[in-house]
């Protein structure tokens, strides 16, 4: 999934100089404070996490109406917004 995410971001960079993003107001800030807005300005869960690397952690925080926000958490206590939008739906893995 990361592996789509920077091709993404990199045609959001590209995007014309009028296009507004969405993650426009909050990108990085130190992950309590990052966490505490999730929850309780947006309403959102931490859904679940992944290991990215030694010094990060992927986050999908989610709330009860879809929307959903996919965040990077780095080791030195800083977390960003990479990516947001809606209609999240959660897959059951059966076992293989």
């Amino acid at each position: 999934m990361v592996r789509f995410l920077i091709p993404a971001l990199l045609l959001a960079v590209a995007a014309p100089a009028g296009a507004v993003s969405p993650i426009a107001e909050v990108i990085c800030d130190s992950t309590s404070a990052l966490h505490d807005r999730l929850a309780h300005r947006f309403g959102e869960r931490r859904s679940a996490t992944g290991v990215q690397g030694p010094d990060q952690i992927m986050e999908v925080w989610t709330d009860a109406r879809g929307d959903w926000t996919l965040v990077v958490t780095y080791a030195t206590g800083t977390s960003c917004i990479v990516a947001m939008g809606k209609d999240w739906v959660t897959h059951r893995h059966d076992p293989a």
